[in-house]
């Protein structure tokens, strides 16, 4: 077992109040401790969003490029501790190796993006309708940036918000998940290590309600401008609801029931393997999912064939190995939420192979490892869903994937959004007018065209609307609208009061004037 892990405040360790424990195991193998968490209280949540506010001044005052340099450090740390991270990533919370380095890689192409964004903080210099007078506009940081994020993407996601809210001059207190906690200081060690002041950057370990307790006594202290948060649709509205007592409007990446089109004319071979990754690589517990395919009718009995079929050969067991699709489940609480998803399979849905736990009395023909070591669970394709079922309605976090058909395109669009998530939502189609529509018409912040529902790169906005969030954005330069305020001044170095609009160089044209 590691040695405990605690919260830290301004930098340094403080002692959990209570004995408050929650112990991080390897999914794939849960007799295996990966860390012991110590959880602390709302008082730690809000004396380190104190400390943030005493410190976050003085790294403002960084100049921007230097604090780009900061980022280049960490991008650099990140790289030679790569594979001791995503070996972490794997043990912790159950990826695959490979999406558990692409997870890290994310990590460093983030860092080489926003460590050029800071010689580019970019305002404006504006002309004044008076003589003598210059308009300015500049991109300021927010303040103290709590932010709150799932372990699904354990360290990926949260540096999304940590690298560009650290860039922009913010102090910043994360709340990681407890189940990925090793994962969270892992990486917190590395930021602190890239030159990042005391103070500026600490990591509270809380359980959930705890957290938000904390979060409300900060706000209502005036210790947070900016609340950061990836998580489910159901909590993300409380947080969006507490952000805007206080005219704050949160960053928030939440849940996800992603669409895919696959229309008459669409590469039948290349819409299975976009469906297979999509709905079940990390199984399922991505919130760009795979939710529903949504397959045309003249195609839907050849490609239904093909995909049960990748599904039925799909190796799946132990994460370690680089021939499986996908691990276990990442704890105890998400295989129970997981099966009451299964109970919403209704008496009208068919379901090609077994459902619930891969064990002894429900074997995986081909798995990898010992299924009765850790939380692992079968791919399910439920077929002939209805708008009006649960399970067509609800994101389904884990590996299940939802089928139906349509006849018009006009039709498939309404089935995409019908649920009023708006993620992320792909078409596979030969045709660009179908493509184009589609992107046109759907509400989903991310369309993919012949690719699947998941996969974000470093320079694109990553977000989505409806219920799946506020229409904030990440990554790109779209996250720095996040994380800085706009702020304008005007310079009049003419020696006299001049007032806008009223003193003003008056023009007389003459608008009666007509050619002959």
């Amino acid at each position: 077992m590691s040695s405990l892990l605690v919260s830290t405040v301004g930098g340094r360790s403080v002692d959990a109040p209570g004995e408050a424990r929650f112990v991080s195991t390897d999914p794939a193998r849960l007799d295996q401790v990966v860390a012991e968490v110590a959880l602390a209280d709302a008082d730690t949540f809000v004396a380190a969003c104190r400390s943030a506010r005493r410190a976050q001044r003085d790294w403002a005052d960084v100049p921007a490029p230097v604090r780009g340099r900061v980022i280049a450090n960490l991008g650099r740390l990140v790289e030679a501790n790569f594979e001791a991270l995503a070996a972490l990533v794997t043990r912790e919370v159950g990826k695959t190796v490979a999406e558990a380095r692409g997870e890290v890689q994310e990590i460093v192409d983030t860092c080489d993006f926003f460590l050029g964004e800071g010689r580019r903080m970019y305002g404006q210099t504006v002309p004044s309708e008076m003589p003598d007078k210059q308009l300015f506009t500049f991109r300021v940081p927010v303040g103290v940036a709590a932010i709150i994020t799932a372990g699904n993407f354990p360290v990926a996601v949260p540096s999304w918000y940590l690298v560009p809210a650290l860039l922009c001059g913010n102090a910043v207190v994360w709340k990681p998940a407890e189940y990925s906690a090793a994962c969270a200081d892992a990486f917190a060690q590395l930021i602190r290590h890239a030159g990042v002041p005391d103070g500026v950057f600490d990591v509270v370990y809380a359980d959930g309600p705890t957290t938000f307790a904390g979060l409300e006594r900060a706000l209502d202290a005036g210790l947070v401008d900016k609340v950061g948060f990836t998580g489910s649709s159901e909590v993300g509205a409380r947080i969006g609801e507490l952000a805007g007592r206080h005219l704050q409007s949160a960053c928030l990446e939440l849940g996800g029931k992603n669409p895919m089109i696959v229309t008459e004319d669409a590469d039948l071979d290349l819409a299975v393997h976009g469906a297979l990754f999509a709905g079940f690589g990390t199984a399922g517990q991505r919130c760009t999912s795979l939710g529903t395919l949504i397959v045309h009718d003249s195609v839907l009995p050849e490609f239904t064939a093909r995909l049960e079929d990748a599904v039925r050969r799909a190796p799946i067991g132990d994460p370690t190995d680089p021939s499986v699709l996908y691990g276990p489940l990442m704890t105890e609480r998400f295989a129970a939420r997981f099966e009451e998803y299964l109970g919403w399979i209704e008496d009208h849905h068919r379901v090609p192979g077994p459902t619930g736990r891969i064990g002894a009395a429900s074997p995986r023909e081909g798995f990898v490892g010992d299924p009765g070591s850790g939380l692992f669970y079968h791919p399910v394709l439920v077929h002939g869903v209805r708008p009006e079922d649960k399970i067509f309605q609800q994101e389904t976090f884990g590996p299940l994937v939802g089928v139906t058909g349509y006849a018009t395109l006009d039709e498939a669009i309404e089935l995409a959004d019908a649920p009023g998530y708006g993620l992320s939502a792909a078409i596979y189609t030969t045709d660009p007018r179908k493509a184009f529509t589609f992107r046109r018409r759907t509400r989903a912040g991310m369309v993919s065209v012949n690719n699947s529902t998941s996969g974000a790169e470093a320079h694109l906005p990553f977000g989505g609307n409806g219920k799946s969030g506020n229409g904030s954005r990440q990554s790109g330069v779209w996250v720095l609208d996040q994380f800085t305020r706009w702020q304008s001044m005007n310079w009049d170095y003419s020696g006299r009061l001049q007032r806008a609009q009223m003193d003003t160089l008056e023009i007389l044209p003459d608008l009666d004037y007509r050619l002959s």
